[in-house]
């Protein structure tokens, strides 16, 4: 059985969302299925998406779990974008939060170092 997951974050505004989402996933959309959502495909069957809903914006919580995360976290930066916090857990694993322009939550999460 395959299982598409498709994880949503409601925006104010497409247009600045989506440049903001492509400077931080380092590709623009991979595609558009209506003039208010964007969707970026992270591997098969996972995407994220912004979707236009102004009274929701700002509320969102993701986590992507990666096994490169220094090596993703040093091109987010070539992008001009740098996590808002860091988290190390007592377990080792860490995690690097960012926040879009509503103030949504994407976070990226690796093993120990």
């Amino acid at each position: 059985m395959t299982v598409d997951l498709f994880a949503g974050v409601p925006v104010r505004d497409r247009r600045a969302a989506a440049a903001w989402y492509e400077r931080l996933l380092g590709a623009p959309p991979s595609f558009l299925p209506n003039d208010t959502e964007a969707v970026w495909e992270l591997a098969e069957h996972r995407y994220v998406y912004i979707e236009v809903r102004p009274e929701h914006a700002g509320h969102a919580m993701h986590t992507v779990f990666v096994t490169d995360l220094d090596a993703r976290l040093a091109q987010i930066a070539d992008r001009g974008l740098t996590p808002a916090e860091r988290e190390t857990y007592d377990n080792g694993v860490r995690k690097a939060i960012f926040r879009d322009p509503d103030g949504n939550e994407i976070g990226f999460g690796g093993g120990p170092d």
